[in-house]
């Protein structure tokens, strides 16, 4: 099993954390995990996840406070919609 990405964010200026974030996300493999050290609680981090990949991670607290919070934020594998038939199923 490999150990997932660590970002620790609390020494990068506020404005550079997210575009970081989700950039380091992007490059990650599905089913990857990246692990995020902050030193609050990035709750708005999750609901701009929600927002731009709904259903595209799972978020799991590794570590909520007071000082520390650690997050794992893992990959899903993509999801496919259903076939509408045209391509005989071979999609």
């Amino acid at each position: 099993m490999s150990h997932p990405t660590l970002i620790d964010v609390r020494h990068i200026i506020p404005r550079e954390r997210h575009p970081l974030i989700f950039s380091t996300f992007a490059q990650l493999p599905a089913g990857q995990a990246m692990e995020l050290v902050n030193d609050h609680d990035p709750k708005p981090l999750y609901y701009q996840f929600q927002a731009e990949l709904p259903n595209g991670f799972r978020w799991d607290y590794l570590e909520s406070g007071p000082e520390v919070w650690r997050v794992a934020i893992t990959k899903n594998a993509p999801t496919h919609s259903p076939c509408c038939g045209s391509c005989g199923g071979q999609a």
